[in-house]
């Protein structure tokens, strides 16, 4: 008796043996990257912690030149986003086209906004001089605060480097984000089939946490106790 071939699912690669496997496959993958990028945010706030214990005055001075509003404005921000990036997943799991693409661009909307807000407080601290080796200024309260010049630049160093690196995390999100516009604007997508959305997700809400904590650790930390 003839072998009776079975019929694989379009969306099924051919080095999988079922959906299930592949969509397993993917979830693993996708935490195991975001495991490494845990371990190196982890890194840089364990030496932001380790340098603001060495420096605290220094560092809480450089709170009063950190801006909360804009800091705040851009967490409602990325919230919105998880919000209508979980959105997107839930339309995609019901099957509705319609839903998940206009969920996905009100999702690239805000992470543009998010990224003109941080536009914005760059050029701030431009036009202060408050970018470590581009003409740094810092104010004293006497010659003796030459030390206090110093540590500032390490925060800004620090907050410049930590900032930049999560914006180019969202960059790369947008990036993602357009690339499943364009297969959900061409029908990839079904109840049967979602797992792109539901990993890009995945990252998204990640990039999103991340910033809860710079948030707090480079805008709120310290602002106090700032005179």
């Amino acid at each position: 008796m003839a072998d009776v071939a079975i019929e694989r699912p379009s969306h099924v690669a051919h080095q999988f043996d079922d959906s299930e496997q592949q969509v397993k496959t993917a979830t693993l993958g996708m935490w195991v990257f975001l495991l490494t990028e845990i371990m190196f945010f982890g890194g840089l706030f364990c030496a932001y912690t380790v340098y603001r214990s060495m420096y605290p005055e220094a560092f809480a001075s450089t709170s009063m030149f950190m801006r909360p509003f804009w800091g705040g404005v851009n967490t409602i921000v990325l919230i919105c986003s998880s919000l209508t990036m979980a959105l997107a997943v839930r339309s995609a799991q019901i099957g509705s086209k319609r839903a998940l693409i206009w969920f996905l661009i009100f999702t690239m909307i805000f992470g543009l906004m998010f990224l003109g807000v941080k536009a914005i407080e760059y050029t701030e601290h431009w036009n202060d001089h408050k970018v470590p080796g581009f003409g740094f200024e810092y104010p004293q309260s006497s010659p003796h605060d030459s030390n206090l010049f110093r540590h500032a630049q390490i925060l800004f160093c620090f907050y410049f480097f930590m900032t930049g690196f999560h914006a180019l995390h969202m960059v790369v999100g947008l990036g993602l984000m357009i690339t499943l516009l364009v297969m959900a604007m061409r029908g990839r997508f079904s109840p049967h089939y979602y797992t792109p959305i539901e990993i890009g997700g995945l990252y998204w809400h990640f990039v999103d946490i991340v910033w809860i904590y710079l948030f707090a650790l480079l805008y709120l930390i310290g602002r106090t106790h700032a005179h």
